[in-house]
């Protein structure tokens, strides 16, 4: 399934179709607009604050009806929705809706439709204290000591420069392959591809960097990049090039 979720900025307020609530919480359409229609029956005043009428033209060109939801709305609806699927998509719209507040703050953005990539909702983590985490997890080598005077991340196209400036025998897209093949990268098509697996986060080899992305057309886009952090510097060296990891002494 498409784990991006479509968030408009109307007049300052942000809301989400009742089409992608329908698609991402498998129902029918018609069922979530009777469901919303039910709620503003018993609280008419509602329909204003919470779920707007709107209207969409299918591929024929006819128009149907939608409502847009603010994040009450939603909220509201949301309520009825069970199951394990139904918490997982109820925490992702609620996250789409924080990031897109957090990028209006930080940032000046054209009103519009925003695409938010959720699919590793949990892997937005920075590894604190790094210093700290390298010192104690790192052994003592030529590429160990290196990189121990450094807390910084680094592109996966520059790992596998190191990689081969120390005798393995590859570059980004073998690298790149060989991270989806061995379960560090997810290797499905989709929105999630190339990203890292919750494993590999788990494991401290990766931190994901956001940027979000203004095209012409006014979408503004967030792109997520794997970064690779210190600790999982050494721990691909010491994967791919064994003869590089020295033993620390005691």
């Amino acid at each position: 399934m498409n784990d991006l979720i479509n968030i408009e900025n109307k007049n300052g307020k942000l809301m989400v179709s009742s089409r992608v609530v329908a698609e991402r919480f498998e129902k029918q359409h018609k069922d979530v607009l009777e469901s919303i229609r039910n709620i503003t029956a018993e609280n008419s005043a509602l329909t204003n604050d919470y779920f707007i009428e709107s209207s969409y033209k299918a591929g024929t060109g006819k128009s149907y009806p939608e409502y847009l939801l603010t994040r009450d709305g939603f909220s509201l609806l949301a309520m009825g929705f069970t199951g394990a699927k139904a918490l997982g998509w109820k925490l992702k719209f609620i996250e789409a809706f924080n990031k897109m507040e957090e990028s209006i703050k930080s940032a000046t953005i054209p009103e519009g439709k925003y695409l938010l990539a959720l699919a590793v909702l949990e892997s937005n983590k920075v590894i604190e204290d790094q210093d700290r985490q390298i010192k104690e997890l790192i052994p003592k080598g030529i590429f160990a000591d290196s990189v121990s005077a450094s807390t910084g991340t680094i592109l996966v196209g520059e790992m596998a420069k190191i990689l081969k400036q120390n005798g393995v025998d590859t570059g980004e897209k073998r690298f790149y392959a060989w991270l989806r093949e061995n379960g560090y990268l997810i290797k499905r098509k989709g929105t999630d591809y190339n990203k890292p697996t919750q494993r590999s986060m788990e494991m401290g080899l990766f931190i994901i960097k956001e940027t979000a992305v203004a095209h012409s057309s006014g979408f503004v886009s967030l792109s997520i990049t794997p970064k690779i952090t210190g600790k999982g510097q050494i721990y691909f060296v010491n994967k791919l090039k064994p003869a590089l990891a020295l033993v620390a002494s005691e």
